[in-house]
């Protein structure tokens, strides 16, 4: 299982805290040439270039700003390239063209960190400058480094889609392919027992709005899978004609498959009879006792159906994972993105973060081989649209 890294406490702790994050969105920047941090093939993948100048604005804009007396913005521009959604703080560069611009250059991007780190790293050093900046401060900067731990995955699934276009399936990091690991668990299904159950952030550490008021569900009996939904298992779908079969498939998933010519996972090929997959690796032999990774909501409930059996709900997820081991793949649940009973939207553009995005998007729970190291807890809850694919997703069943 995947522990939740525990804040540092007393905040003093946080300028460590905020060293160790930063460096390793840098140190993940080490196998580029220039030339990849540039390229933002579909509106769902930003260059990389752009990940690593946004979460640096996040620190500039939430907290500099606000907590340093007379700071002077690194360049006024850049809070206009580098905001993503946030509509209280102002305009921004549209979603989809964050690849189109040559300039500001890659080294005036890493000057822009560089500035802001040495800015951040002194407010949070300095002798009681934190303890009277009081809690928000605390709280900011806590989930400023959540955020790029968020964008550190990002960083890596967008690089992964823009270097699998490439005819020459270019590695990343030779031989690089965490998610070749396989299960470890059994085919079997762990019963756990319905009735009431309480479902949320328990206020241990930190978590996202979105987890929170904790509250009470009632489920039914059911069972969950031991382990992951593997690359046999996919492979076993696929030829029994798993993609051409409309009963399996709700009528939105089927117009999709059938739109885009869906026939296998993402980054699936055959070459000379072989069923291979890219990676960050490169192009490797498909690993059969691997999870499946990188399927849509469409093609996990399509399995799902075609198995005699249904994902879980995101609540059964939550109270079952204490008796399985998870982590490799974010996992699909048939519940979708909702507020919970009590979730309140924090004032500003803090507010923005997770609220807006409650509707026509589909719960994932757990982690991915791509997740930062202490960055997962159970109650977790990431959500994209059913037809994303482009992340570490993966399937578990319940019946």
């Amino acid at each position: 299982m995947q522990p939740a890294e525990r804040l540092v406490d007393p905040i003093e702790g946080l300028a460590d805290f905020y060293r160790r994050i930063r460096a390793y969105t840098e140190h993940l920047c080490e196998p580029l040439e220039i030339e990849d941090y540039i390229p933002q093939p579909i509106v769902d993948v930003s260059p990389p270039r752009w990940n690593i100048a946004h979460t640096t604005w996040f620190f500039e804009e939430m907290i500099l700003k606000k907590f340093v007396p007379d700071y002077e913005v690194f360049d006024e521009d850049f809070g206009f390239l580098f905001n993503s959604y946030y509509n209280s703080i102002g305009t921004r560069t549209l979603r989809d063209h964050r690849g189109d611009l040559s300039r500001p250059t890659v080294k005036e991007v890493f000057a822009y960190r560089k500035y802001v780190d040495e800015q951040m790293v002194r407010l949070l050093s300095e002798p009681g400058a934190v303890a009277t900046g009081s809690t928000e401060l605390s709280e900011l900067v806590t989930l400023g480094l959540n955020h790029e731990q968020q964008h550190q995955e990002l960083f890596l699934t967008d690089l992964k889609y823009a270097f699998s276009l490439n005819p020459l399936f270019p590695a990343y990091l030779e031989g690089y392919a965490p998610e070749e690991n396989p299960c470890g668990g059994y085919p079997a299904l762990i019963p756990i027992a319905g009735g009431v159950h309480e479902i949320g952030h328990t206020g241990d550490g930190f978590c996202f709005d979105n987890e929170l008021a904790r509250h009470k569900v009632y489920f039914d009996d059911f069972g969950i899978s031991d382990c992951l939904v593997t690359n046999q298992d996919f492979l076993e779908f696929i030829e029994a004609g798993g993609y051409q079969d409309h009963r399996l498939w709700h009528a939105e998933g089927w117009d999709w498959v059938n739109q885009n010519d869906i026939v296998a996972p993402l980054y699936w090929h055959t070459r000379d009879n072989e069923h291979m997959h890219f990676a960050l690796g490169g192009l490797r032999p498909l690993p059969l006792a691997a999870p499946v990774c990188h399927v849509s909501w469409y093609e996990a409930s399509a399995f799902a159906e075609w198995k005699g059996m249904r994902l879980p709900t995101e609540f059964e997820w939550e109270v079952a994972s204490r008796k399985f081991d998870w982590g490799k793949r974010w996992e699909w649940t048939s519940s979708a993105y909702l507020p919970y009973p009590g979730f309140t939207r924090a004032p500003g553009a803090v507010g923005e973060y997770n609220g807006k995005f409650m509707v026509n998007q589909m719960v994932l729970r757990g982690a991915s081989v791509a997740t930062p190291a202490g960055h997962s807890r159970s109650t977790y809850r990431n959500f994209f649209q059913p037809h994303l694919r482009w992340q570490f997703t993966g399937v578990r069943l319940a019946k």
